[in-house]
Parts: C-alpha cells; structure tokens; sequence
C-alpha cells in the first residue's frame, strides 16, 4: 500500500488549533497543488459532532472561496478534528489562517440557516444532519483557541 503522509504524521505531537502544509505536488505541466492539514481540534482528545462538521464544511466551502483565489477542495477528515484544504499554487500558512479566521468568524457571528448551501434532498447527501447551532459553537471555541501557524507550536496565535 502506498504510504499516506497523514498516516505518518504524529499525533500526540500536534497542538490543535493550527494549520500545517502537508505538501506541494507539482503537475506533468508544471503546476503546483498544495494540501494543508486545516486542524481544529485536538486528536484523540475530541471530535467535532457530525452535523456541526458537516455545517461547517458546507459554509467552508462557500466562505473560503469569497476569500481566497485557487481552492480545489476542502474536505472534512473522517477523524472530525480537522479538514484537508487543497489549492492551486503555494499559498503561504498565514494566508490560509487569515482566510479560515474570517470564515469561521462569518460562522459564529453573521451566518443565518438561510445562508447555508445546499441543505437540502437535491443538494446534499446528507441534508437532516446539519446543524447551524453546533457549528457556531465550534467556531467560536477554535476562534478563542487561536489558531496556530505552527503544528507543534502555538505560534502567531
């Protein structure tokens, strides 16, 4: 089986919240995708509930867009504690922080249910398990945590 760097990655040693570039690979035409590890909670002390995530990475995937230019994807990791971002290019961590800051504020303070995408049969797999009051909560708690520029420091919090 081929290794799987976030298999390898340590982690007891990471302090959560904080963002961390995985990696960058480079395309047959020379572009560059970069993948970042978007850590929100603790592993293995916590987990972000299922329908506050899910909330969340509907809003994210709206809100990181308006903020930042060459988003591929950004997916929920099956643990609950955090998302992988993926991007066109090398966007520096504190650009990523930035942008997840104003979104995850946007969340906790000025989003209404109104405001969710796709929250229903046709646009989502999944519509019953969302939850607008989780994902404010969790929000608001990774905002007051801080989020680091460094996985295994508390930097520029």
């Amino acid at each position: 089986m081929a290794d799987v760097e976030s298999f390898t990655l340590d982690h007891t040693a990471v302090r959560a919240p904080y963002v961390r570039l995985i990696g960058v690979d480079h395309g047959p035409k020379g572009d560059a995708i970069s993948n970042f590890d978007v850590r929100f909670v603790q592993p293995n002390e916590g987990e972000i509930p299922t329908a506050g995530l899910h909330t969340i990475e509907h809003l994210l995937a709206s809100l990181m867009r308006d903020r930042m230019d060459g988003i591929i994807d950004i997916s929920p990791f099956g643990c609950r504690t955090g998302f992988h971002l993926i991007t066109w290019g090398e966007p520096a961590v504190a650009d990523i922080v930035a942008a997840v800051r104003s979104s995850l504020s946007a969340i906790a303070e000025e989003i209404t249910w109104e405001q969710v995408p796709a929250v229903d049969a046709v646009s989502c797999g999944n519509y019953r398990d969302h939850s607008l009051h989780s994902a404010r909560e969790w929000s608001a708690r990774i905002l007051e945590q801080g989020i680091s520029l460094d996985p295994f420091e508390r930097v520029g919090v």
